[in-house]
């Protein structure tokens, strides 16, 4: 009786906070936007519909609940290739320790911008922009700290710190934020609900300007939607709600045969560029290791579409 109060308080908890905290957002763009950038090739394939599935090292992005599922040490490397020579890196590594009642995570986030030309006007009342043949740039980090414990046999929760940096040339701005996510196993048919309250803390600022994080509330569920021999399926919904913009939704899907190869197809809803993705998955089982090898790409509207590589392995 005292897991299922517990439970259920948590659960209420989950849901009362962000209303309270989106209440008190500032009106306006969030800052920090390279927190929203999502890690893992395979949860792209899906549409980012991924809160309930959470079941590899990615998990430290989208639910830290969600790595309680791991039973191995997992490392995850993901390289994106946006447009204009912008790339961004992750590096995650999960290792659980029943020792130390729980499971741990690492996450380090690397957005670069690459060399960016300066452009001035020579004189006033010109309309065309001059090179300078200065170049510029602006980087972007945040190193996390992640963990996650089941507090049931079918709920658990998960905490993740994470410390920012954003820098432009001489100037940055600094700060932290918080991550909570919680997991909850029905039982039925692999059905599982999940919700996260991401990038919850203090406004950061730069220079003289603040700005606050982009938090959002997340609310997702997967289902298997068939398991038999060698093939499954898994079906995947989700819904947010930024500080910073209006409710957005994520659906997908993803299957599996013989637990080796992977197809996954995503849909986004009310997002302002690009709805549709596609992805391909491979795992390939090494002895006492198995290597884990995703693609993800995503249709960017009016820009060059986006390509993102995982490379996984758990040990």
């Amino acid at each position: 009786m005292r897991k299922i109060i517990t439970v259920g308080f948590l659960l209420g908890m989950m849901v009362f906070i962000p209303s309270l905290c989106f209440a008190q957002a500032k009106v306006g763009t969030a800052g920090a936007q390279f927190l929203e950038i999502g890690v893992s090739a395979r949860a792209v394939g899906m549409g980012e519909a991924f809160l309930g599935v959470a079941d590899d090292a990615s998990a430290l992005y989208y639910n830290p609940a969600g790595i309680t599922q791991l039973s191995r040490r997992e490392i995850l490397l993901t390289h994106i290739d946006y447009p204009a020579d912008i790339n961004y890196e992750f590096v995650g590594i999960v290792y659980p320790a029943p020792q130390w009642g729980g499971v741990w995570g690492l996450g380090f986030y690397f957005l670069n911008s690459g060399d960016i030309p300066l452009t001035t006007y020579l004189a006033s009342g010109v309309d065309e922009p001059s090179f300078s043949g200065i170049n510029f740039s602006a980087k972007d980090y945040a190193l996390a700290f992640t963990y996650a414990r089941n507090l049931t046999d079918r709920f658990s929760i998960g905490l993740t710190f994470k410390f920012l940096d954003e820098l432009f040339e001489e100037e940055r701005a600094t700060g932290w934020g918080m991550d909570v996510g919680t997991l909850y196993h029905t039982g039925f048919k692999g059905f599982k609900i999940a919700m996260v309250l991401s990038n919850f803390g203090p406004d950061m600022k730069f220079i003289q300007e603040e700005y606050p994080l982009p938090m959002s509330f997340k609310f997702g569920a997967s289902m298997e939607v068939f398991n038999q021999n060698a093939h499954k399926a898994i079906f995947n919904l989700e819904g947010h709600h930024p500080n910073d913009n209006l409710e957005k939704y994520n659906s997908g899907i993803e299957y599996w045969y013989k637990d080796l190869l992977a197809l996954r197809v995503g849909h986004k809803f009310e997002y302002d560029a690009g709805n549709l993705s596609l992805g391909a998955g491979l795992k390939l089982p090494l002895g006492n290791y198995s290597l884990k090898a995703d693609y993800g790409y995503f249709k960017f509207g009016f820009l060059d579409n986006v390509h993102r590589f995982s490379l996984g392995l758990a040990f």
